[in-house]
């Protein structure tokens, strides 16, 4: 089909196809075509095919402020759906946010597309906040502050991952995805924390994880945060030499 609408013409800009107006750089043979959009920032910069079907990985990157914006929105959406459930309607979010539901619609085209964004950003955090807590304070203090942090993603789990399964999406991606942060950052601040003297060669990262997610996953107290810090730590202090 592509050889057809392209074969003969020279590189430049040619009549729009389905509202798009399309930019043809002049490289068409039997296995590659590589077609560039222009007018529509929202869309791929660049598309290549090989054999007309397979999309080139070139692939522009959502601006800085897009970025910002999406990362805003989520903050957003995440407190609405602490307060009042995984229900609340997306015309709240967006009023707090201060935007139009477009706006909304535009980052986030679907009700899970918000939850799937809080639940990956909430990884990505985490295992950011690993190497930041490194570079600020002791290893063992940083490993302190951390689980505390993981304490307030697990809270957040509890309430997205549950809505997403009710929908019948397919979690195994994301969840092995967050797991991946979360199981590389805390080992990066166990073996600092060893390396440097303060706890014992035998502490394994997953043993400190695993004992406040089943604490936390269990525990329906009001006053369970609290109660987790405490038991961090007494974690922590039996990892100490």
């Amino acid at each position: 089909m592509f050889a057809s609408l392209f074969a003969g013409r020279r590189a430049g800009w040619l009549p729009r196809y389905f509202g798009v107006r399309l930019r043809y750089d002049g490289h068409l043979t039997g296995e590659s075509l590589r077609i560039f959009y222009a007018e529509d920032s929202s869309v791929f910069q660049g598309l290549s095919m090989e054999d007309e079907k397979k999309p080139s990985k070139t692939i522009r990157k959502p601006r800085a402020d897009a970025q910002r914006n999406r990362r805003r929105l989520a903050e957003v959406a995440k407190a609405a759906f602490t307060e009042q459930g995984a229900d609340v309607s997306l015309d709240e979010i967006a009023r707090r946010a201060g935007v139009g539901i477009g706006t909304l619609y535009r980052h986030f085209p679907t009700r899970d597309a918000i939850l799937e964004a809080i639940y990956r950003q909430e990884a990505e955090q985490l295992g950011e906040a690993a190497s930041n807590l490194l570079e600020k304070t002791e290893p063992v203090e940083a490993l302190r502050a951390w689980l505390r942090l993981f304490v307030d993603y697990i809270a957040t789990k509890k309430l997205i991952l549950p809505a997403l399964k009710a929908s019948a999406c397919d979690t195994s991606e994301l969840t092995a995805y967050s797991s991946g942060q979360v199981r590389t950052a805390s080992h990066l601040l166990v073996q600092r924390a060893i390396e440097n003297g303060d706890i014992k060669q035998d502490v394994h990262a997953l043993d400190l994880l695993y004992a406040l997610y089943g604490f936390v996953s269990v525990d329906q107290q009001p006053d369970v945060v609290v109660r987790a810090h405490r038991l961090i730590d007494i974690l922590v202090a039996g990892t100490i030499k």
